[in-house]
């Protein structure tokens, strides 16, 4: 707007100054201006004209670590060409979209794919793709917008735990593993060949139909050790920044438990304690890995209600045969005598612990390395932290519960195989 204004100014003065000393020079000055300014005005309204444009995500959902890939698609219908476009996508995503400037000839078209790594979790936007073009002196501009933005959720890492095991809880008729039965069960989870003494119930007439011939189902033992994940995360326990941070590797730790979970055909629920108490019901299925990771994908270190009175409230959610899996950097004991109790009503526990001055050290000595000055921590504040520390792992033993400690710089699999 700025330099239409300064543009009019000029040429008033030019005008005047031509008619005022009728000088050759200034109308041929005067004329060279009707042809640049009007050449440029045509050309960016041209710019935009008989051009069509789009652009389309691969997915709409990922995990940390994975890439979105982006196809934009330009098309010049007309025979003037284009000589100047830019297009960029604005988006909430870390690191952004890269844009991109190119020119299109007659009837030319542009394809190009653009690959993003997901590096954060989180709800994100992909707004509608913006198209810029103008005049080579920068007099005039037309821009457009083409599409609908998009929503774009990044669920958390999900890393293998092949040694993680959940307890077995001593349930009759079920068990901690899969293991084949005679007997029915609301698990079928394979047809085989009819065998003579097979009865004529356990037949499934689709694939008999299939395959010809008459084909039976087989069924496991229904799996105990349903977990109920209780997640930490109050604001005022949690330690580090970035990707090790205490509230990240939690995230992680629940996601990758209840993926494992999931994955053995059990029924999880999650708590979190984050800025509003949430609960995901107990359930099996995609449906219910889908809901787990959806919320883990929004939660943030920022909850002030404390473990133990989330273990309260959600104690007449729990029943026989389940397991509690609590994570926690907290060192306060007294959550661990609500987990204790449970064990007189059939519910067995796992605590997996995170060292929350650990990851403070380690973003300090990060940070140091990147050249940045940091005040030295309270060697009182350090030292009070490492009693309770001491006193909560006396406390855990006394009640002789099970422990996974996660460390900076230890992969989940190896923390939690341990």
């Amino acid at each position: 707007m700025i330099r239409r204004f300064q543009l009019i100014v000029i040429a008033a003065i030019l005008l005047i100054a031509a008619f005022s000393t009728e000088l050759e020079f200034l109308f041929y000055l005067v004329y060279l201006s009707i042809l640049v300014i009007g050449g440029s005005y045509i050309l960016t309204r041209l710019g935009l004209a008989d051009l069509e444009a789009g652009y389309s995500v691969n997915q709409l959902t990922g995990h940390v670590g994975d890439r979105l890939q982006i196809t934009y698609t330009l098309r010049n219908t007309s025979r003037v060409p284009k000589p100047w476009l830019e297009i960029h996508n604005p988006t909430t995503l870390p690191g952004g979209l890269p844009g991109r400037a190119i020119a299109l000839g007659s009837r030319a078209e542009r394809s190009w794919l653009v690959r993003a790594p997901l590096t954060r979790r989180g709800h994100f936007r992909v707004e509608a793709l913006q198209i810029r073009t103008g005049d080579p002196f920068g007099f005039f501009e037309a821009s457009a917008s083409v599409g609908q933005g998009v929503a774009v959720v990044v669920y958390p890492r999900v890393e293998p735990l092949p040694l993680w095991r959940l307890p077995a809880a001593s349930i009759e008729g079920s068990h901690a593993a899969p293991e084949r039965t005679l007997q029915t069960s609301p698990l079928a989870t394979a047809v085989r060949p009819y065998a003579p003494g097979d009865a004529f119930n356990r037949i499934h007439w689709k694939s008999t139909a299939r395959h010809g011939e008459i084909q039976v189902k087989e069924f496991e033992l229904e799996q105990t050790a349903d977990a109920w994940i209780f997640l930490d995360l109050e604001r005022s326990v949690q330690g580090g920044n970035g990707d090790e941070s205490t509230v990240e590797v939690a995230v992680r730790a629940a996601a990758s438990i209840a993926a494992k979970a999931l994955l053995e055909n059990r029924a999880v629920g999650l708590a979190v304690n984050g800025h509003r108490q949430a609960i995901v019901p107990v359930d099996r299925g995609s449906r219910q890995h889908l809901k787990i990771m959806q919320l883990l994908a929004a939660v943030d270190g920022d909850g002030t209600t404390a473990l133990v009175e989330s273990l309260v409230n959600a104690a007449g959610r729990l029943r026989r045969g389940m397991t509690v899996i609590v994570i926690t950097p907290s060192t306060d004991r007294a959550w661990v005598r609500p987990i204790a109790a449970l064990r007189t009503r059939g519910i067995g526990s796992v605590i997996v612990a995170l060292d929350a001055t650990a990851a403070d050290a380690q973003d300090r000595a990060v940070r140091a390395r990147l050249g940045e000055r940091l005040p030295e921590p309270d060697q009182a504040t350090v030292e009070q932290r490492a009693q309770r520390a001491r006193a909560l792992r006396h406390t855990l033993a006394e009640y002789e519960l099970k422990v996974h400690s996660i460390t900076p710089g230890k992969s989940l699999a190896e923390s939690l195989g341990s």
